[in-house]
Parts: C-alpha cells; structure tokens; sequence
C-alpha cells in the first residue's frame, strides 16, 4: 500500500497493492491494522454507495460537530473527479480544495478526515462511488456548500451544459455563508 500526502493536512491519497493475473485482480480495500499502521485508527460504522451518470456533481457535502464525518471514498466502477475541501478554521489551507481523478482501474481512495467537506463529478458513462464513514448520517447536521461558487473555482473537468445537480446541491450555501464548527 502507498500512501501520498495531499497539500492539504491530515488529507492522504491510498493507493492499495492490487494483484492481478489472467483471471481477473484481488485487493483489500480496507483493513483496519493496516490502516492504523498509517494513521487511520477510527472506527468506520457506515458504508454507502452511489450510482451515477455522467455529469453528476454530488457536493459538498458535510456534517457539523459533533456529527462531523471523516470518510474513506473509492471507486468501484467508472472514473470520477473527487473533491476534498478544508473547512478548519485556522488550518493552513483553510477554503481551499483538494482534487483528484479516481477511478475502477487505478483503486486510488482518498481518506477525507473530520472537517471537510466532499463531492465529486462523474467523468465515465457511469460510476459507483463508495465510501466509509466513521459517524451515522444526521439530517439535522447535513450541510452542504455550493459546488459553483466562483470563490472556490472548483473545475469539474467538464462543461456546464453537461451539469446534472440535484436541485438541493444547486441553493446550497457560498462558502463565505456556510455554516461550520471545525477548528484545525
């Protein structure tokens, strides 16, 4: 397993040992004691996946303390452009974003800590994204930050007319309204 450090603190890219012969490939694509090894000693207590088309933008998505997710994303089928922003107040990189192109074929994950928030684009026909989480869901601490506000300048790797948001995503908060309770 190789592990790479994003510019942003506390942000590592994974890329797992993948073996593969003639019959197909095996890799696991989470081990706890492997993990702790790099740092990674939360207990994961949720596992979701998503199904999309090309030009879902999903995100950014967060929670607030005490509800606050850390998650380990990955690709299980398809290619997409994954996003991580820093929401710590007093981080270094605070309002600045991570992004990186995963996918089926590469296995990259990207573990995104506490005080992020995420979304990503569907680059392929269609993709599977799943990841854990480390706190259960909490409709009353859901936020979310919109994808398209030009302080961010998020590029999505793909035209505007190709957009497909869901209409909550779309009158999410700008980040300079947005409300969070994370501190570095």
């Amino acid at each position: 397993m190789k592990i790479t450090e994003s510019p942003l603190p506390g942000l590592l890219i994974i890329e797992p040992s993948v073996f593969s012969d003639e019959r197909g490939y095996f890799y696991e694509s989470y081990h706890f004691q492997r993990y702790q090894k790099i740092g990674i000693e939360i207990p994961f207590v949720q596992d979701n996946e998503s199904k999309s088309v090309r030009g879902v933008i999903r995100g950014l998505h967060y929670q607030l303390n005490p509800f606050a997710q850390a998650k380990l994303v990955r690709v299980v089928q398809g290619t997409v452009y994954d996003v991580a922003l820093d929401l710590r107040k007093g981080s270094p990189t605070f309002g600045q974003y991570y992004g990186l192109v995963i996918g089926e074929k590469d296995k990259k994950q990207l573990f995104i800590p506490r005080g992020f928030a995420h979304g990503f684009s569907v680059l392929s026909e269609t993709a599977i994204f799943s990841y854990k989480c480390d706190n259960a869901y909490s409709r009353e601490h859901e936020r979310a930050i919109n994808a398209f506000d030009p302080q961010l300048a998020i590029d999505w790797q793909f035209n505007e007319h190709e957009w497909k948001v869901s209409d909550k995503d779309m009158v999410a908060s700008l980040f300079a309204q947005a409300e969070m309770n994370f501190i570095f």
